[in-house]
């Protein structure tokens, strides 16, 4: 039988393995749960700002059964927080979120700099110390490191409609805020390697083509993802990227998209993904809503349905809500570790 961090390695360098692995990445892909939380004898907003609590209950992820992955951080707010956003932290049952925009325009982005100059770096100091504490644990689970995608830190730091708009209404500057942004990203993305991070995740939901549109997507999404991309695999780490929102009009653009693994949400056919990418890897796809509010029959049968469509990873589409039961949550591993998942892979 293979470890976790084995597996997920095979599957990555596309060799054959015994069945897929099941991991949630952390980030916009949050995995924890109040019940987990409460089972931990961990609380938000605490573990937000503490790095022995983010890392212990990243650890309580995998030793729950739930996942097979370690992953901080758990939430999308931090880039933006660090670059002057004010971020409500959140409870027990909501995550994270921006409350108060750093600028208004994207004309603006040269006033994020200053911001961005100043000694330490917040919560994003806790990620790095996080992952150095889960790689001290010297197991074989993988550590995956998030950072939010570059459109949807862009629209983090400024209005997102006013943010679209002025793509195109100022479409020279709205790519200097870009490089700007994406610079940021890149840096603390390495960051989170030097301290030990296995795979960098890069979750974008504000990059839906749904929004963008296939030209915008390409111009925009797929130019500054790759960016990002190409740093990490300068790094010899692996890239997972998440886009949110139905593809179907934008998947010659995400075939560009140079990640190792894409993974989509759960109103994305994977059978049409696979028809439409090829031998591309993909995660995904079973669907947050089910585990929240399903049964964990119903998401064991979600999970194998992944599996025969073609999914080489078996993850949640969008994370997890806050309020989703274990039982549930844990089916997933289960349906691949026991049932026709596992058998069929």
């Amino acid at each position: 039988m293979l470890l976790p961090k084995e597996r997920l390695n095979k599957v990555f360098r596309e060799e054959q393995v015994d069945r897929p692995p099941c991991i949630c990445p952390g980030g916009m892909m949050n995995m924890i749960t109040a019940e987990l939380m409460e089972e931990a004898g961990i609380r938000f907003p605490e573990a937000h700002t503490n790095a022995r609590m983010m890392a212990d209950l990243a650890a309580a992820v995998y030793e729950k059964g739930c996942f097979e992955n370690y992953g901080v951080p758990f939430c999308m707010t931090i880039e933006a927080e660090n670059l002057g956003a004010k971020v409500d932290l959140g409870t027990n049952f909501y995550e994270p979120h921006v409350v108060e925009y750093a600028i208004t325009s994207v004309k603006e982005w040269e006033r994020l700099t200053a911001a961005n100059n100043r000694q330490g770096q917040g919560r994003a100091d806790i990620v790095v110390e996080a992952i150095k504490l889960l790689k001290a644990k010297g197991n074989d689970v993988p550590v995956i490191g998030n950072i939010t995608g570059p459109i949807s830190m862009a629209s983090s730091l400024m209005e997102p409609v006013v943010f679209y708009k002025e793509l195109r209404k100022n479409n020279a500057r709205a790519h200097e805020f870009m490089e700007f942004v994406t610079d940021q990203l890149i840096a603390f993305a390495k960051r989170q390697i030097a301290a030990g991070a296995d795979i960098i995740a890069i979750s974008d939901p504000s990059g839906t083509g749904e929004i963008l549109g296939p030209k915008l997507f390409e111009e925009f999404a797929v130019k500054y993802i790759n960016k990002i991309v190409d740093s990490i695999h300068s790094e010899n780490k692996y890239t997972i990227v998440h886009i949110c929102g139905q593809m179907r009009k934008v998947y010659s653009g995400t075939a560009q998209i140079k990640s190792h693994v894409l993974s989509f949400d759960a109103i994305v056919s994977m059978r049409e993904a696979r028809k439409n990418l090829g031998d591309r890897l993909l995660m995904g796809n079973v669907s947050t809503y089910a585990i929240e509010f399903g049964e964990p029959g119903k998401v064991a049968a979600l999970t194998e349905r992944c599996v025969q469509d073609g999914v080489n990873i078996i993850s949640p589409a969008c994370g997890l809500g806050m309020k989703s039961p274990l039982k549930n949550v844990k089916s997933m591993l289960e349906a691949v570790t026991k049932g026709a998942a596992n058998i069929d892979a």
